[in-house]
């Protein structure tokens, strides 16, 4: 039988894990932030450039999610456990992306070459090259940010706990995500886009800056969710034991502090 911390930890970790990877595989899309909303794109100028519109990637759709879910490892097993699934998660995007690069070199079967979408005569190798092996600078970029931005995330989750004295869980969760994600949303876009897919560094701003203010405000809006999350698991672990994971994690994330802070 599966003890509950086990069992709880697994799940976080799937979501954590599944969500970082599909992240990455969507990410490649960027949409018009203006047409979902069923309006037509603003023209404006940045740096000199443009028109530029309120474009956002999609990968910002599963970002917050990763993000709370790694807040909640953190509170109930401490940093050390965020940073093996941290290294674990890009890990596993690099092998991801490493097979990706493999089936762009194997050669198509011939029935496959061509194909049609929507009434038009599409050149499957061109299409699957297009979007994957631009995603393969998304991986670059993204793994980058994304060891990144948690170390950030741990660091200043914890810092913000010792700073409140353990109360107040929506600073330490939504604030820790605030401050990662600033550094995430800029990091991977600049080298994904920028330096990766040629984009003016205009463009890639506009992209970076609206990628950062959705994130931000879904976090914010996310918090209910956070003490919804964090009942549901304090009923199903019940009271005593999740103390005892919360404070647990707490001291072995100050035990990792001086750790790693001593000469």
């Amino acid at each position: 039988m599966i003890a509950k911390p086990q069992r709880l930890f697994t799940v976080l970790a799937a979501l954590f894990l599944g969500n970082a990877l599909i992240a990455e595989f969507i990410g490649v899309k960027v949409f018009s932030l203006e047409r979902a909303f069923g309006g037509q794109p603003i023209a404006f100028f940045l740096f000199g450039e443009g028109p530029l519109s309120l474009s956002l990637s999609t990968g910002v759709l599963l970002w917050p999610i990763v993000f709370v879910t790694s807040d909640l490892i953190n509170e109930y097993f401490g940093l050390r456990a965020v940073r093996f699934l941290s290294w674990l998660a890009a890990s596993v995007i690099a092998y991801a992306f490493l097979m990706v690069g493999l089936a762009i070199l194997l050669p198509p079967a011939d029935f496959w070459i061509w194909n049609k979408v929507g009434g038009r005569a599409v050149y499957m190798p061109d299409a699957f090259y297009v979007v994957f092996a631009q995603s393969m600078w998304i991986v670059v970029g993204s793994i980058t940010a994304f060891l990144l931005g948690q170390f950030v995330d741990v660091v200043s989750f914890h810092w913000l706990r010792r700073l409140t004295r353990g109360r107040w869980l929506a600073v330490r969760a939504t604030g820790s995500t605030l401050i990662s994600q600033l550094i995430d949303s800029f990091v991977v876009l600049y080298i994904a886009f920028w330096w990766g897919a040629g984009w003016s560094f205009a463009q890639v701003t506009v992209i970076a800056l609206l990628n950062y203010f959705y994130k931000a405000t879904l976090a914010i809006l996310l918090t209910p969710l956070l003490y919804v999350a964090h009942r549901l698991i304090d009923a199903y672990l019940g009271a005593e034991l999740a103390h005892h994971l919360v404070e647990q994690a707490a001291a072995d994330s100050r035990s990792w502090g001086r750790v790693t802070s001593s000469p």
